[in-house]
C-alpha cells in the first residue's frame, strides 16, 4: 500500500504554487543514530521530507523548485557498503522510481545547492533545522562571495514549517487507506491484549503481544512508545517502563498503535485484567464513555476544534460531581479547572505522519474550524492519584482513558478505529 508517484509531484506543485516566484525548497531527511558502539536505530525519514518525496533512504536531500521539479541528493550506489548495509536506490533509482527530475550523489551537495540557490530570490526551509540552517547560510554567503563573478545570493528566507503543516493537516484518498489500514492491524492488536491478559503477567509481556500483531500485519514498529499500564500506573499518562506485574483487580490502560508507512494509529484502551470491572471501575469507566460520546457529537464539519473538548470536559466533570471527586456547581468547577485534578490533558489532536501531526489548532487567535479529510484522536480520560487523600480510597489509583482516531467527513465523524469494544459489556464479553 504505497502512494503513487503522481501524488508526491502534486504535493511539491501545489507547494511551489503557495509560495512567491523565484522560491527554492530545501529539506532533508536526517541521518541514522547511533544507539550505542556500532549499533544504529532503524531509519525513519523526516515526516516532511517523505510527504514531499516518498524517499526513504538516510542523508537525502530535496530541493525543489519551478512548479514542484525534484532534485535528489543520495548517498550513491556502493556495492561494498551494500553488502554490509542493504540497498541503495542511488541517482538512478531516485529518478525512476521517485519522480525526480535530477539526482545526485551526496559529496556534490554543495555544488548542486549553489548552481540551484544562485539567482534564486528565496530559500525556503525548516527553520527548526539548526543544521539545515547553518548549511542553508552557508550556501548563501559562498554566493554572495561570488558577487563580482555574477553570482546573486538569495534576499529571503521562508519558513516552510507552517506551509507543509497545511498540507499535511488535510489527508487525501491514499493517506486515509493507509490511516485506516495503521488503524486495524492496531485494532487487533488491542483485541489481541484483551484475550491474552492474565494476572500475573508482567506488563512487557501483554505489550510482547501487541508488537506481535503489528509485525505479523506489515507494521514493523509501532508509531510511538507502547503504553502498558497496570493499575495506578495507568494514571502515570506517558508510562513506558512496562516491567510491574499485573494484580488480579488491575485496571489495565494500554495505549498503542502501529506506524504503517510512516503513517500513525494511535489507540487507547482501558480493561480489568481479570475480565470484570468492579463497581468504582466501572462507574469511572462510564462516565469517560459518556464523555467520548458526548465530544463525538461535535465532530463534525464546521464546528471549532475545541468543541468537542469543551463537551467532554462537561461530562466529565458532572460525573467527578456525580460521584462525589468534586462538590460544588458545575460551571464554576469547570471555569476553575478543578477537574484538572483528575483529567490534566486535552480531548484529542491531530493525527498523521506523525502521532501528535503537525497543523494549527487555532487561526487568527479562534478555535480552527473542523474540515474534511482531517484526521484526529478523541481521547477523554479520569486519573485518580493512589496519594489523593481528598476522595474516598475505592476511587484512588484508578485511571481510564478511551481512545479512537476519527476521521472528519461532510456525513459526520468516520471511526478509523472501528470495531474495538468500548462499552464495559462488549469488553467484558471479549476477554470472557
Amino acid at each position: 500500500m504505497n502512494i503513487s508517484t503522481q501524488t508526491y509531484q502534486a504535493r511539491r506543485a501545489r507547494l511551489m504554487a503557495s509560495l512567491p516566484d523565484n522560491s527554492v525548497v530545501v529539506i532533508r531527511t536526517g541521518e541514522l543514530a547511533t544507539r550505542n558502539n556500532d549499533c544504529e536505530y532503524e531509519f525513519r525519514p523526516h515526516s516532511s521530507f517523505f510527504y514531499l518525496t516518498g524517499f526513504p533512504e538516510p542523508s537525502a536531500y530535496a530541493l525543489i523548485q519551478g512548479q514542484g521539479d525534484l532534485t535528489l541528493v543520495t548517498l550513491p550506489k556502493d556495492p561494498e557498503k551494500e553488502q554490509w548495509e542493504g540497498f541503495r536506490f542511488g541517482t538512478e533509482g531516485a529518478m525512476s522510481e521517485f519522480g525526480a527530475y535530477d539526482a545526485a550523489v551526496l559529496d556534490d551537495l554543495d555544488k548542486v545547492a549553489f548552481t540551484a540557490l544562485d539567482g534564486a530570490d528565496n530559500v525556503v526551509y525548516l527553520m527548526g533545522d539548526q543544521g539545515l540552517r547553518e548549511q542553508v547560510a552557508k550556501w548563501r554567503d559562498d554566493i554572495a562571495a561570488r558577487a563580482r563573478i555574477g553570482a546573486i545570493a538569495p534576499t529571503q528566507m521562508i519558513d516552510l514549517s507552517p506551509l507543509v503543516a497545511e498540507m499535511r493537516l488535510y489527508k487525501d484518498a491514499e493517506e486515509i487507506a493507509i490511516m485506516e489500514a495503521a488503524a486495524q492491524i492496531s485494532v487487533e492488536a488491542h483485541k489481541q491484549a484483551m484475550r491474552a491478559v492474565r494476572p500475573g503477567m508482567n506488563e512487557y509481556q501483554l505489550e510482547a503481544e501487541l508488537n506481535y500483531v503489528f509485525m505479523k500485519s506489515g507494521a514493523r514498529q509501532p508509531a510511538y512508545n507502547n503504553i502498558v499500564a497496570s493499575g495506578s500506573n495507568a494514571c502515570v499518562l506517558h508510562y513506558i517502563k512496562n516491567d510491574e506485574i499485573i494484580d488480579d483487580g488491575d485496571l489495565i490502560l494500554i495505549d498503542a498503535g502501529a506506524e504503517l508507512g510512516c503513517y500513525a494509529a494511535d489507540i487507547t484502551r482501558t480493561f480489568p485484567a481479570n475480565g470484570k470491572f468492579s463497581e468504582p471501575q466501572a462507574a469511572l469507566y462510564q462516565v469517560v464513555l459518556d464523555a467520548y460520546h458526548a465530544g463525538m457529537k461535535e465532530l463534525t464539519v464546521g464546528s471549532p476544534y475545541e468543541a468537542f473538548h469543551n463537551a467532554a470536559v462537561r461530562t466529565l466533570t458532572q460525573g467527578l460531581i456525580t460521584h462525589g471527586l468534586l462538590h460544588g456547581d458545575l460551571d464554576t468547577l469547570i471555569e476553575n479547572k478543578a477537574y484538572r485534578d483528575f483529567y490534566m490533558h486535552n480531548t484529542g489532536h491531530w493525527l498523521g505522519l506523525d502521532v501528535h501531526d503537525c497543523g494549527a489548532y487555532k487561526v487568527a487567535g479562534e478555535s480552527r474550524l473542523l474540515e474534511e479529510g482531517m484526521v484526529l484522536t478523541i481521547e477523554p480520560g479520569l486519573y485518580v492519584s493512589p496519594d489523593n487523600e481528598s476522595v474516598d480510597a475505592k476511587w484512588r489509583g484508578i485511571g481510564i482513558r478511551i481512545e479512537d482516531d476519527v476521521l472528519i467527513r461532510t456525513d459526520g465523524p468516520y471511526v478509523l478505529t472501528h470495531g474495538l469494544p468500548k462499552e464495559i459489556h462488549d469488553i467484558e464479553a471479549l476477554m470472557a
